[in-house]
């Protein structure tokens, strides 16, 4: 049987095993879901073992843990990892979602359920990929190793440390990642690089409590207008970072780089119109592919405080908070980043207000080049299945751990994704187009088949 036949005759099977995993709310950030952390890392553990993978164990962090399985019986052929994780995002906001985030559908060809995309459904197929060859063929015709955790939408804070602890467990040849998405449909990419991220938060606070705005309105600072006033500090006229030292380490866009954006030939009025926008807005001199997978940002992602209830209050709040993250590239560092964020803060904050800030996540960018082996050998398994060979782009989301896995394993990463930019990843009606499932499964077989 053709591993065509083989994915058909099952796919229905296959994707209620996938809705079932789906349905499990392995939500990181949020605490009150450390149980169902643990069931979803106990639901792949057991998918693994079906699967016919060997030395299948969980390992405790000092967050959510990581699970490992290998199969190693191709003595003389290369070793891939494959690394995923098994977390998702929260849903909020759940009114936009058509059905329940963890209640699976299938509507129009698309799969969903939070984590459809992003990133159990493509973790998924890396499974159904390796238990085909070992049912067909009753072996797997390279060595493989799998490091699936549950922090990577918290930014993996531990995954470093299990990496180094455990180097030589996980020594291989390359590691393979599928949590990036295809150019368009029907066009499949290979990520060559991925911003970095650096996260804050933002506390103004003024007076020791809350104000009457009859009493006290016009004679002392209101925090929400001295935050507002402060973050409006951060980005100039013309769509650039206005802080002192945030872009360090960034590099010149190359003539070559440029044209190798261009050849993707991204509709940017399609974009915009998708999008229901009036324009598209960024830095200025730069393309719209170009900003969202070259050039490093700083972007609000939430601002709050005083009363947010139904109707009015007429005061003046005591405080007001902001969100910040900021993808970075190149040879940024994030500690420089946060940094400089936090003394222009302090330097810009109006008379009367203060300014706290907590700094959070960091990761460095992640490159690699294109003419590695490993990436090549993926590039033509595109082209057998989609019957175009990827092209090899850069990426505007952040996987922090990927620069700890070359650094560590000093190994080529290959990311192979079969998502959609589409799918709503981190949203509500978050999907998976099962096009791009069954035709990932057949692309994995041909990449590992090539090896």
């Amino acid at each position: 049987m053709s591993y065509a036949e083989y994915f058909s005759s099952r796919r229905d099977e296959h994707l209620n095993e996938l809705k079932d995993w789906l349905s499990i709310p392995s939500i990181s950030a949020l605490s009150e879901h450390k149980a169902d952390i643990r069931r979803a890392a106990d639901w792949l553990m057991g998918a693994l073992e079906r699967a016919g993978l060997e030395h299948i164990e969980l390992h405790p962090t000092s967050g959510h843990p990581v699970v490992y399985a290998d199969y190693l019986h191709a003595p003389g052929k290369p070793t891939l990892l494959i690394y995923g994780h098994y977390d998702v995002q929260p849903v909020d906001p759940l009114n936009l979602w058509t059905t329940p985030p963890f209640e699976p559908d299938i509507r129009d060809g698309k799969l969903y359920a939070r984590g459809a995309t992003d990133d159990k459904g493509q973790v998924f197929l890396h499974i159904k990929a390796l238990e085909a060859f070992l049912k067909q063929e009753g072996a797997l015709p390279v060595n493989v190793k799998l490091c699936i955790e549950g922090e990577e939408e918290i930014g993996s804070p531990h995954l470093t440390a299990f990496l180094e602890a455990n180097r030589d467990k996980l020594a291989a040849d390359a590691v393979v990642v599928s949590d990036t998405a295809l150019l368009e449909r029907g066009r499949p990419a290979i990520c060559t690089g991925l911003r970095g991220l650096a996260s804050m938060e933002v506390t103004v606070s003024t007076a020791n409590t809350d104000l009457h705005s009859g009493s006290y309105g016009g004679g002392v600072p209101n925090a929400l207008h001295a935050i507002v006033s402060l973050l409006a500090t951060l980005h100039d006229d013309k769509g650039r970072v206005a802080v002192d030292g945030f872009y360090e380490g960034v590099p010149e866009l190359s003539p070559l780089m440029r044209e190798e954006f261009a050849k993707q030939g991204v509709n940017e009025e399609q974009i915009r119109e998708s999008l229901g926008l009036g324009a598209l807005y960024g830095e200025e001199g730069y393309s719209f592919v170009e900003r969202i997978g070259a050039r490093p940002t700083l972007e609000l992602n939430g601002v709050y405080g005083g009363f947010q209830g139904e109707g009015s209050k007429t005061v003046i709040p005591k405080e007001a908070h902001a969100k910040i993250t900021c993808r970075l590239v190149g040879e940024q560092d994030p500690q420089h980043v946060l940094d400089a964020i936090e003394k222009h803060l302090k330097a810009n904050i109006q008379t009367g207000a203060e300014v706290a800030v907590k700094q959070m996540e960091k990761a460095t960018a992640f490159n690699i080049d294109p003419s590695n082996e490993f990436l090549q050998i993926a590039a033509d398994a595109y082209g057998k299945v989609y019957g175009t060979r990827a092209l090899f782009t850069k990426d505007g989301g952040s996987i922090p751990i990927m620069a700890s896995f070359s650094r560590v394993l000093q190994a080529p990463v290959v990311l192979m994704g079969f998502g959609l930019g589409d799918e709503n990843l981190h949203a509500p009606d978050e999907h998976f187009n099962l096009e791009n499932f069954d035709k990932g499964l057949l692309t994995l077989v041909e990449f590992i088949r090539a090896l």
